[in-house]
């Protein structure tokens, strides 16, 4: 019995420990950045540099949220949705995250520098805005702050870009715009679900400072800008006619969904939105990179 119980325990510490790095998020922004190296260098990308890419995002982007948990875990213990985080729960040490999130994110430095210096460059540029300007600065001041985390989530695609091309280039900017785009249909939705949660804690999202109807009018607007930023990403880009095909029919649904709910909204529908966001961002990187292999 006593050893049923030890197991459990450590079982249960192991998944307060996975959770700080919000995996599923993670893995979303560390895949468009391997995604963005493999279209952009074709049928010939190294599989080996394309997994030193994957590594080196994960630790970075990792670190950097579990960094963005200690700062945030007194707000995260005010909202309900948040409150049984391990640190705003009191299961793990705040120091203890703190050493964690720190040594994380300097394997992820160690890493980039690695595979250069114009890579570890936007990797660093990503961190630096997500950490210190989104979540230690703006977050609590102004709902503009997920402008500043938009930017930063587009740095993992632009440094997949950079590292094949060596330099910065259009395509690399758009994608890391697409980025940016997508962001009010993946954060906004949340908050239009949870503002109370938010309200409570005193974080100044969207829907508590310009109201519901002005949130999803951003996100519908945000949601057609981005259609048409990938549509180009695709000529551009020159991929596949039948993976341009689905990605502008998703892409299409999706500003569709949310143009349903801006005109007649629905509790229902902004969780779908926010459900479907993430799967679109996952697609779409996919779509990209087997329709430029394909060609």
């Amino acid at each position: 019995m006593a050893q049923v119980m030890l197991k459990q325990a450590t079982g249960a510490r192991a998944k307060d420990w996975i959770a700080l790095l919000k995996v599923r998020q993670t893995a979303l922004l560390t895949i468009t950045g391997i995604a963005a190296y493999i279209l952009t260098c074709g049928p010939l990308f190294d599989p080996l540099r394309a997994v030193w890419v994957g590594a080196a995002l994960w630790f970075t982007v990792g670190g950097c949220t579990v960094l963005n948990m200690w700062l945030d875990r007194d707000i995260d213990a005010l909202m309900a949705r948040t409150a049984n985080r391990p640190l705003a729960a009191g299961r793990i040490v705040p120091t203890q995250a703190l050493i964690f999130g720190w040594v994380l994110s300097l394997v992820g430095f160690a890493l980039s520098l690695g595979l250069g210096l114009p890579f570890t460059t936007v990797v660093l540029t990503g961190f630096v805005i997500d950490l210190l300007v989104y979540t230690a600065w703006l977050k609590r001041r102004t709902p503009l702050s997920i402008i500043f985390g938009g930017v930063s989530g587009g740095m993992p695609v632009l440094a997949g870009r950079v590292l094949a091309l060596g330099g910065l280039d259009l395509i690399g900017l758009l994608l890391a715009g697409s980025v940016l785009l997508w962001i009010p249909s993946h954060i906004l939705t949340l908050a239009l679900c949870y503002a109370e949660d938010y309200k409570r804690a005193a974080v100044p999202m969207w829907p508590n400072v310009y109201g519901p109807r002005r949130t999803r009018i951003f996100i519908a607007a945000a949601s057609l800008l981005n259609t048409l930023v990938l549509a180009l990403c695709t000529m551009l880009l020159g991929i596949h006619p039948a993976a341009q095909a689905v990605l502008l029919a998703m892409s299409l649904g999706l500003f569709l969904l949310s143009l349903v709910q801006l005109l007649t909204p629905r509790e229902r529908r902004d969780w779908l939105l926010f459900k479907l966001a993430s799967v679109y961002m996952l697609a779409s990187s996919v779509l990209l990179t087997v329709g430029k292999l394909l060609r």
